[in-house]
């Protein structure tokens, strides 16, 4: 009797050995998770694209709207028009900021205010005299002064979109769930005036 089982159970183990049923299932399983991971990441990625070529073409709207003489008065309007483009293809829940920072000219763009460095440390400190570019009483690492500045001057004009990824692979893929995106524009003033060169000078702390 324990001969006889101990055949069935040989003969049973050689049937499931050979078994291929369901192999397909388990090998999809295997594949699938791999397989959404690859096609959410191109839509994601050809999405990211998109929004950013359509950010880049309202900026570079927004910023011949902005060289205008009239341009102080119709900033809220020119920042809702890129603000309306952008949400035409991201998010209801996305949220757009803009930076606009001028400056005298296109050479001080990213540029730190100047500052005697008479401890030769690469550092503003120590009282060392700097040149107030921007006007806030305060040594900066950028010297732009905040908004569209006045007539001939350069202007830095960014846009920063935050939304939530539209496809749920950030965390297979080990991802932020939000995408962040920046685009700026350079322009120049229109010289409807006199430009403003005064700059004050103060001490470093």
């Amino acid at each position: 009797m324990i001969g006889s089982t101990a055949i069935s159970v040989r003969t049973l183990l050689h049937r499931l050995s050979g078994d291929r049923q369901g192999a397909t299932l388990t090998e999809f399983g295997f594949v699938a998770p791999v397989l959404c991971l690859l096609i959410m990441g191109i839509f994601d990625m050809a999405h990211t694209q998109y929004t950013t070529s359509l950010i880049n073409g309202a900026m570079q709207k927004a910023g011949r709207d902005l060289t205008l003489e009239t341009a102080g008065s119709r900033q809220a309007d020119i920042d809702a028009a890129v603000k309306a483009e952008v949400l035409l293809v991201t998010p209801t829940t996305a949220t757009v900021t803009f930076e606009k920072l001028s400056h005298f000219d296109f050479t001080d763009i990213g540029e730190a205010e100047e500052f005697a460095d008479d401890n030769a440390d690469g550092i503003c400190n120590a009282g060392e005299i700097f040149v107030d570019s921007n006007g806030n009483s305060q040594w900066d690492a950028n010297r732009g002064r905040q908004g569209i500045g006045g007539a001939r001057d350069a202007v830095l004009y960014t846009a920063v979109v935050s939304y939530p990824r539209l496809f749920p692979m950030f965390g297979l893929a080990g991802m932020s769930e939000t995408v962040t995106l920046r685009a700026s524009t350079v322009l120049r003033n229109q010289p409807y005036d006199e430009q403003d060169q005064s700059a004050q000078t103060g001490n470093c702390p």
